[in-house]
């Protein structure tokens, strides 16, 4: 267990200022969710270093500039029902979970939603659906959502993802394989504006499921 990581967290969140997220909500709820029970516990030392950390099969924690940046960006727009591509260790999840009114979150590797679900339950969110399956699918049945995040760079803008985008929703995502974007993508009846933000890296958004 990490003592005193508040102190280690209102530093984070001072560089988190200082690299243009302005966020206070967005502030404010990466100061209080514990990064470092997202992790194993041999790297929660790290918990508040801004950089993405392994968790296991092949999966990282993202850094926590980048899930800053596209919370902020999700944000700048009214999304309340929120898909996220990837729960991978449910920090991005927990984030959002205490901005927005529900969330539902299809992670492909089983054993890391469970994992992700039980820190959810920890942490007393409860405003969170989990499926497991393919990210490329999204999550048919629940749309269409206000705003969709995915946390892992796909080749292209998946088309199952675009046609579950409410009109006038927002959906922020990487894009690329060996040269990857950020961007933003919002919906206006059956046209798509995209934004380029900048260069990322992630890992790739893979097809099909894994136990």
């Amino acid at each position: 267990m990490i003592n005193n990581y508040w102190g280690m967290a209102k530093r984070l969140v001072q560089l988190l200022v200082a690299q243009g997220i302005s966020n206070q909500r967005v502030l404010d709820i990466i100061e209080s969710t514990p990064r470092h029970q997202f992790m194993p516990e041999s790297l929660a030392h790290q918990a508040y270093e801004n950089t993405a950390l392994p968790i296991g099969k092949g999966q990282t924690i993202s850094q926590p500039l980048m899930v800053a940046t596209m919370t902020q960006l999700l944000l700048q727009h009214d999304c309340q029902k929120v898909l996220e591509i990837g729960t991978g260790s449910g920090y991005q999840t927990a984030v959002l979970a205490q901005l927005v009114e529900r969330v539902f979150s299809v992670e492909r590797i089983a054993a890391l939603q469970y994992q992700a679900k039980r820190r959810l339950k920890q942490l007393d969110l409860h405003n969170v659906a989990m499926r497991h399956g393919d990210g490329w699918e999204g999550w048919s049945s629940k749309a269409p959502f206000d705003g969709i995040i995915v946390t892992a760079a796909a080749a292209r803008v998946p088309e199952a993802l675009l046609q579950q985008l409410a009109d006038g929703g927002v959906m922020i995502l990487p894009v690329g394989e060996q040269q990857q974007s950020l961007y933003v993508v919002r919906r206006f009846g059956d046209n798509f504006e995209q934004q380029r933000i900048g260069d990322v890296k992630f890992v790739p958004l893979v097809k099909g499921t894994l136990l």
